[in-house]
Parts: C-alpha cells; sequence; structure tokens
C-alpha cells in the first residue's frame, strides 16, 4: 500500500475517481500475499499490484466498473476458472480479492 501512497496524492489533488483492490486471502499458492494493492483511476491508469500481472488486466476491468457503479465487492479468480486461466493465472491457487471506490 505504501508504493501507491505517493501516486493516490496526486490523483486526490487532481480530483480523479479512485478504486482500490486488496488482496484479503489466498487458497493455495497465488502470485502476492493478502495486503498487495493496486489503484486504478477513472482514466484506467494502475499503480500497484494484486498478482504480479496475470489477472491485472480483468481487476482494472472491475475497478472501472466500481467507479461508474460507487459499488464495493469482493472477486475471485482461480486456478481452475476459465476466466483465470485465460487472464494468465497459473499459479495453481486463487487469489481472493476486495476492490471498492477509495473514499478520500
Amino acid at each position: 500500500m505504501r508504493e501507491i501512497m505517493k501516486d493516490l496524492d496526486r490523483w486526490r489533488s487532481q480530483g480523479k475517481r479512485v478504486a482500490l483492490a486488496r488482496v484479503v486471502d489466498l487458497d493455495g499458492s497465488g502470485p502476492r500475499d493478502p495486503g498487495a494493492a493496486m489503484a486504478v483511476n477513472e482514466d484506467g491508469v494502475v499503480v500497484g499490484s494484486v498478482s504480479g500481472g496475470c489477472v491485472e488486466g480483468a481487476v482494472v476491468e472491475e475497478a472501472l466498473d466500481i467507479i461508474e457503479t460507487g459499488e464495493r465487492r469482493m472477486v475471485t479468480f482461480g486456478y481452475s476458472d476459465d476466466e483465470a486461466f485465460a487472464v494468465g493465472l497459473t499459479c495453481g491457487g486463487t487469489i481472493h480479492l476486495f476492490i471498492e471506490p477509495f473514499d478520500w
């Protein structure tokens, strides 16, 4: 989270809407540990990482939807999920993310 604070502060000063995704749990192995964070602003600019790149694209899509709707949600990607395999999550585990609008 610390690595994205500078960008979050800059986006706040620019009046950008932002969604924050955080790893909250893993089943089996995962690319990033719980606590890893990624922020996406309304322009689709990304800072941080929740998966080392393997599901980031799908997370960006979810985050942009959350910016528009204002709804928080849990999102799960697992090795057996067709979507997870399609986006590259081949580490053999399941990653659970909580994505929410970032409240300044």
